[in-house]
């Protein structure tokens, strides 16, 4: 079972929006001061880069 670059880009797509999601956790509960606004609006940029990665699969 090789990994074409499809499969690859499905697996970079899945861990971008755990990581997305994970940031956005820790901005939204464990930071209250301004640190929490950083770690959600990055957490949000993973999620447009994820977009990216899944709209690219097929057309790279």
């Amino acid at each position: 079972m090789g990994m074409n670059k499809n499969t690859v880009l499905a697996w970079a797509t899945f861990i971008m929006i755990l990581v997305g999601l994970l940031l956005i956790g820790a901005g939204a509960f464990r930071y209250d001061e301004v640190a929490g606004w950083g770690f959600a609006s990055v957490g949000i940029g993973f999620f447009a880069i994820a977009w990216v990665f899944n709209a690219l699969k097929g057309r790279v």
